[in-house]
């Protein structure tokens, strides 16, 4: 591959800030040996700052903006005079959750008509919002546990939740990742306070049945052809595997790669985990997070379409064990996300009878 210059944006207004600027500086630190990387520090408040050098760092920079057009062909401008500041070959967003991974910044690199690494709209605004996500697993036969959705403070589906569902359950916003703003429920005079620290950062509120199972992981690389690896098992080294027990330093949680498990079950992981990427119609790379009860039958948890990509991350670690690299990984991405954009500069936009 050519050596690209590449913008990746990160950061951003969303619970996973932290998450994004360590899942950038590896990506970085991967592409800087072959490519001249564009460190893009979306901010809190969604300002873009253009940083200098190579690696990406948690503040600073030149303040620019992208135009929605495809005439600029892409061009990060200063926010300034709105001259030109950079112009990226491809754009590769490291944006976890909301502002990043729902579609939102999707949408304004296709009206940009630039490259871009991973999901397109729909897909990413899909698998972000767990509702969604959910009834395009249903249609598409992927088992799942049982779920209800609270929509708002006062739905009054919220009285039924213990009878349809049971103790434990989780409680979660519908709309985020990384264990953010996830309770586990084990007593009904619980169910309130979660709900309440669910709904501080979300209008939508998933509400699911625990059950007692195994936690296993399966990356999906491609896009018309998606490809799987092999599962990994995540066991946690507290109740369930929350925001702390993933990132944070003195976690003791075990993955396992590849996971112990019979071949027959590893397979049916590769294969449900394929059809979940085409249920949301994803693109480019995906992780996709199962539930192996006792009985052995497989649950799907949930899509991530822009999974953690820390060098320790599950996503590069199963790839790893599958036979890619981590500099390959991310060389592979960044042909996909091309290979994208060409087929839709290829597609028609007007009709002429």
């Amino acid at each position: 591959m050519r050596r690209l210059a590449i913008a990746l944006l990160f950061g951003g207004r969303s619970g996973e800030h932290e998450v994004s600027l360590r899942s950038a500086a590896s990506v970085a630190a991967a592409l800087a040996p072959r490519h001249d990387v564009l460190p893009v520090l979306l901010d809190r408040k969604g300002r873009w700052w253009l940083q200098s050098g190579n690696l990406p760092a948690p503040d600073g920079g030149t303040p620019v903006f992208l135009v929605p057009s495809p005439e600029d062909r892409g061009t990060l401008r200063l926010l300034s005079n709105a001259r030109e500041a950079a112009r990226p070959d491809l754009y590769f967003p490291l944006l976890h959750g909301t502002f990043g991974e729902d579609g939102t910044v999707q949408g304004l690199l296709e009206l940009a008509a630039v490259p871009y690494v991973g999901a397109g709209v729909a897909a990413s605004a899909a698998a972000m919002d767990k509702e969604l996500m959910k009834a395009l697993f249903a249609a598409a036969g992927v088992p799942q546990v049982r779920y209800r959705v609270l929509r708002g403070r006062r739905d009054p589906e919220a009285r039924g939740l213990l009878d349809a569902l049971g103790l434990p359950l989780f409680v979660k916003p519908a709309n985020l990742g990384s264990s953010v703003g996830v309770s586990k429920v084990s007593a009904a005079e619980d169910l309130e306070a979660a709900l309440e620290t669910a709904f501080a950062y979300d209008a939508k509120v998933m509400v699911e049945a625990a059950v007692r199972a195994r936690e296993l992981e399966v990356s999906i690389l491609g896009n018309d052809a998606p490809e799987a690896s092999v599962p990994g098992e995540v066991v946690p080294d507290r109740e369930f595997y929350d925001y702390d027990s993933k990132y944070s330093a003195d976690s003791r949680t075990e993955l396992r790669i590849p996971a112990p498990v019979p071949p027959t079950i590893a397979d049916e992981a590769r294969t449900l985990a394929v059809r979940a990427f085409r249920a949301v119609c994803a693109a480019g790379y995906a992780r996709v997070d199962f539930f192996l009860e006792e009985t052995g039958r497989l649950l799907i948890n949930e899509i991530n379409t822009i999974p953690g990509f820390t060098s320790i991350s599950m996503f590069p670690k199963l790839w790893e064990a599958t036979g890619i690299a981590y500099p390959d990984l991310v060389d592979r991405l960044l042909t996909l996300g091309l290979e994208r954009h060409a087929e839709r500069l290829a597609l028609k936009t007007d009709f002429r009878p």
